[in-house]
C-alpha cells in the first residue's frame, strides 16, 4: 500500500509519467493523418470553415464531400455534431496557424494528424493518467495502479478511438478526470474538509468538467450532469457549495444551447430535428434518427439492450474487463462499502446512459466499433474495478485473465480503427477463453480459500 504522504507522492510521480508517455506513444503512433469516415470528417469540415471561411457552414470545407453527418438548414449544410467541441478544437487550429501557416485544404494530412492527437489523443492520455491517480487516491499498490491504467488503455475500446477525431473519447478524458475529483472530494470531506483545505475549488473544478461534458455529447451529457449534481449535493449538504457547482457548470450549458441555437433554430438537439435532414441522398429518417422510440415492440426493445452490452457489438464484449464490473458492484454493495454514493453515481451514470440510448435508437450508434456512444462509460465501470480491487484484492487474478483477453480484442479493434463496424470471427473464440480463464481463476481461489480447512484436522476441529 503506498503511502499517503509528500514523500510517497513524490515516489509515484515517475509512475504517473510512465503512464502518460506510455499513452501518448500509443496516441502517436495509432493517429491517421486522413478521415476514417462521415463523423470525423464532419468535425473537421467545422473547424475548417470556423477558421478559414469564418462560418458554421460547411460547405466549402475539403472535408464536405468526404461526409453525410450533415443538416440543411437555410439552403446551406452545417455538421451535426455538438459545437462546443468544434470551437476549442477551431482555437487549437487557429493557434497552429498562426505559428506554422497550415491550411487544412493545403495540407490535410498535416491538419487531420494535428488535430487528431490533440483532441483524441490527449484524452487518452487525460484517461489513463487521471485512473492511475484514482488507484492511488484509492489506496491501491503502484503495481495495481499500473494494471488497471494498462487495461482501460489497452483492453477496451478507447484504444481504437484513439486513431481519428471523435467527441467520444474527448468525454471518456473530462468523465475520468470528474470521476478523480469527485473522489477526491470524497475523501477531503471525510477528512474534516476544510481543515485540509476549502471544499469550493475542488467544486468549482467538478462543475467545469459536468459542464463541459454536458457540451460534448447531449446523450450521455445530461446524464452525467444530474448524477454529478446528485453526489454533490449528497456529500456537501450546503447550499454554498452547491452554488460554487453550479456557477461552474452552468457557463457551459448557456454556451451550447446559444449556439446550438444559433445554427439550428431550436433550443433542443439541432440533430434530432427530422427537418434537417431532408435533402437529396440523406441516409437519415425519423426511422433510424436517434431521439425517440423506434423499437417494434417492448420486447425486441428489450432485447436490443442487453445486446448493446453483451451482444456482438455491444460494450462488454468489446471492453472484457468490465465483466467484473458487474457482480463487482453487487458485492460492494451488499458489504456497504464506504464508496456507495460514489459506486450509486458510477451505476446511475453508466445505467442511465445506456437505457437512454436504448429507448432513443436502434441502430447500434452507426458504422463504428461496438458503441461508440458508450466510450465515456469505461470511466465509471473502472472506477466500481478500482473499488473493488482495493476492497477485495482477492479478485485481482480475474481481473488480469479478463484484461488480457480484452487486450487481443483491443489490439484487433485498433489494427481496424474506430469506423470499422464488422465484428471479425475472432470476438466470440476470445470472449469464450476469457469466460473460460475467468472460471479457472476463481475456481483455483476457490480451492485456495479451502484448502488449509482440508489440509489441517486441527482446523476442523476448532471449528466443530
Amino acid at each position: 500500500m503506498q503511502s499517503t504522504n509528500g514523500t510517497g507522492h513524490a515516489s509515484l510521480r515517475p509512475a504517473g509519467a510512465l503512464v502518460a508517455a506510455a499513452a501518448l506513444l500509443l496516441a502517436m503512433v495509432g493517429a491517421r493523418s486522413y478521415p476514417g469516415g462521415w463523423n470525423d470528417a464532419s468535425r473537421l469540415a467545422t473547424v475548417e470553415s470556423l477558421v478559414d471561411y469564418q462560418t458554421w457552414a460547411i460547405d466549402r470545407s475539403v472535408f464536405a464531400p468526404l461526409t453525410s453527418d450533415k443538416m440543411f438548414i437555410g439552403g446551406r449544410f452545417y455538421s451535426d455534431k455538438s459545437p462546443v467541441p468544434a470551437l476549442a478544437m477551431a482555437g487549437g487550429y487557429k493557434l497552429l496557424q498562426s505559428f506554422t501557416g497550415l491550411t487544412a485544404r493545403e495540407q490535410p494530412a498535416v491538419f487531420c494528424y494535428a488535430m487528431t492527437l490533440a483532441t483524441s489523443g490527449l484524452a487518452y492520455v487525460a484517461a489513463a493518467w487521471c485512473l492511475f491517480q484514482l488507484a492511488i487516491a484509492l489506496r491501491l499498490s503502484r503495481g495495481d495502479a499500473l494494471l488497471l491504467a494498462a487495461s482501460l488503455s489497452l483492453a477496451t475500446i478507447a484504444l481504437p478511438y484513439t486513431r481519428h477525431v471523435n467527441n467520444h473519447i474527448l468525454l471518456l478524458g473530462v468523465v475520468a478526470a470528474l470521476v478523480l475529483s469527485l473522489e477526491r472530494l470524497a475523501q477531503q470531506i471525510r477528512s474534516d474538509g476544510d481543515a485540509h483545505g476549502p471544499l469550493w475549488p475542488r467544486l468549482i473544478w467538478c462543475g467545469t468538467l459536468a459542464g463541459a461534458g454536458y457540451t460534448i455529447d447531449l446523450g450521455v451529457g445530461p446524464v452525467l450532469l444530474l448524477a454529478t449534481v446528485g453526489l454533490v449535493a449528497y456529500r456537501c449538504r450546503s447550499l454554498a457549495s452547491m452554488a460554487a457547482f453550479v456557477v461552474a457548470a452552468v457557463p457551459w450549458l448557456a454556451l451550447h444551447h446559444v449556439l446550438n441555437y444559433a445554427i439550428g433554430g431550436t433550443w433542443t438537439p439541432a440533430s434530432a430535428a427530422p427537418q434537417h435532414f431532408v435533402w437529396p441522398g440523406s441516409p437519415f429518417n425519423p426511422s433510424n434518427m436517434t431521439g425517440g422510440w423506434n423499437h417494434e415492440s417492448l420486447p425486441r426493445g428489450m432485447l436490443y439492450a442487453v445486446a448493446m452490452l453483451l451482444g456482438k457489438r455491444g460494450l462488454v464484449t468489446h471492453s472484457l474487463p468490465l465483466l467484473l464490473a458487474l457482480p463487482g458492484f453487487v458485492l460492494l454493495w451488499r458489504r456497504r462499502s464506504r464508496h456507495w454514493p460514489e459506486l450509486l453515481f458510477a451505476t446511475g451514470l453508466f445505467g442511465g446512459t445506456w437505457l437512454l440510448y436504448a429507448a432513443a435508437s436502434n441502430n447500434y450508434s452507426g458504422l463504428c466499433c461496438s458503441i461508440r456512444w458508450f466510450v465515456p462509460l469505461l470511466a465509471p465501470g473502472y472506477y466500481v474495478l478500482a473499488v473493488l480491487l482495493a476492497e477485495h484484492p482477492r479478485l485481482r487474478p480475474d481481473f488480469l485473465v479478463l484484461s488480457a483477453a480484452g487486450g487481443l480484442i483491443g489490439g484487433l479493434m485498433w489494427w481496424h480503427g474506430p469506423w470499422h463496424a464488422r465484428t471479425g470471427a475472432w470476438l466470440w473464440p476470445l470472449v469464450a477463453a476469457a469466460l473460460a480463464g475467468w472460471w479457472w481463476a476463481a475456481a483455483k481461489r476457490r480451492r485456495v480459500a479451502i484448502g488449509p480447512e482440508i489440509s489441517c484436522p486441527a482446523a476442523v476441529a476448532a471449528k466443530i
